[in-house]
């Protein structure tokens, strides 16, 4: 599930991640409430396969009334709770034959203001928290400097923290992957950048930003 405001490249980062071009339409800042959308496509990489869900909530923050943005969130990952405890206590079950509607993972899209959390974000991932894993995310960190996305990132886990918001930690009980996995936690709220653009960079060519003082890699580290 893909959650933020209209506007932050929820659908580019996407279409980044797994390569591609999921269908998706603008949205406007104007709808009266939040429709979820889910999306499910079959992906192959090399040998792998994979079907994926994509839920995306379009006109997410958009609302005058904010608590009917993360209302409409809450309501749809509890339904999709109660479809598969249905499907559990039926008599005649399938569970293998049973499409999981279930939400595994929330990306939490925050806007990259460098001022902190707002009021919308602490309140919809703290009714989430004991729901669905959440991994905040800033969007299009590219529009802020390096150092003011640190500011950021502290000021963020600090608000978190302080507000008593559970978010996803990448396990390190397993030695193969502990050392890893801490690296990553080390840099949650994860900074990202999107594009559906592709530009050649020395002998390569890589999903990037373009702008007149350079080139911005969707996949490189900053």
């Amino acid at each position: 599930m893909c959650i933020g405001e209209t506007g932050l490249g929820k659908s580019t980062l996407m279409d980044s991640l797994f390569n591609t071009n999921f269908e998706s339409s603008p949205s406007p800042h104007t709808l009266p409430t939040v429709k979820l959308k889910a999306h499910t496509y079959e992906l192959q990489e090399s040998n792998v396969r994979l079907k994926l869900t994509i839920v995306d909530t379009v006109g997410y923050g958009d609302q005058i009334n904010k608590e009917d943005s993360f209302k409409a969130v809450v309501d749809y990952i509890d339904a999709q709770f109660e479809n598969y405890l249905q499907e559990e206590l039926k008599i005649k079950r399938s569970l293998s034959a049973y499409h999981d509607s279930r939400v595994h993972v929330c990306l939490y899209f925050i806007c990259p203001t460098g001022h902190g959390l707002k009021s919308i974000d602490l309140v919809c991932m703290k009714k989430l928290d004991q729901k669905v894993n959440i991994i905040p995310i800033i969007a299009k960190a590219d529009t802020i400097s390096k150092t003011e996305l640190q500011k950021f990132k502290s000021k963020i886990v600090a608000e978190l923290q302080n507000n008593g918001v559970s978010v996803y930690q990448f396990p390190v009980d397993d030695e193969s992957v502990s050392e890893v996995n801490a690296s990553m936690n080390a840099h949650i709220p994860f900074a990202v950048v999107g594009s559906t653009d592709f530009v050649r960079v020395g002998n390569k060519t890589v999903r990037a930003r373009q702008y007149p003082w350079g080139t911005v890699q969707c996949f490189e580290q900053f």
